[in-house]
């Protein structure tokens, strides 16, 4: 029989509160570039501007999830733990200069390199994620999904302007 670890709900809110706190930083930050944004051309399948924050939300959600399952887990393979929750650090700050590189600076050559640069550090998080605890690795494709599309939005704008 399998025994399942109680939640310990103070971390898993503190994991989450410093997701979305770096989400909702970020957003504060870039929206004073927004304008500029508007103006530019937008490549096909650009969703509506609405949907950004509510996709957002979700994704940093399931990221403090993530992050909390590796931060508590029983299993630390080769002593994983301390790394993938490096990883998943680094990726935060870089996830959260990405839009103020693309709003703010408007440097869109700059933001797809950059974007780039945070695909693959998702992709290293989710394999170390996974190797700890799979639940915590399928949480990220969610996230690795939408920063696929959001690198093909850049580099549309990119393109296009």
């Amino acid at each position: 029989m399998r025994m399942v670890h109680s939640i310990d709900i103070k971390k898993l809110i503190a994991s989450c509160a410093i997701s979305l706190g770096v989400g909702i930083l970020s957003g504060i930050i870039s929206m004073f570039g927004m304008e500029s944004f508007d103006k530019a051309n937008k490549p096909p399948l650009s969703p509506p501007d609405f949907l950004f924050p509510i996709v957002w939300t979700f994704l940093f959600l399931l990221m403090g999830i993530s992050a909390y399952i590796i931060y508590t887990a029983r299993n630390d393979p080769k002593g994983l733990r301390t790394t993938a929750l490096a990883v998943y650090g680094a990726q935060l700050i870089v996830n959260f200069v990405w839009p103020i590189i693309f709003f703010n600076l408007a440097a869109y050559l700059l933001a797809f390199i950059w974007i780039v640069l945070l695909l693959i550090m998702i992709i290293i998080m989710i394999k170390l994620f996974y190797k700890i605890s799979p639940l915590a690795g399928a949480l990220q494709i969610p996230y690795l999904l939408w920063t696929a599309f959001a690198t093909y939005l850049t580099l549309g704008v990119l393109i296009l302007n």
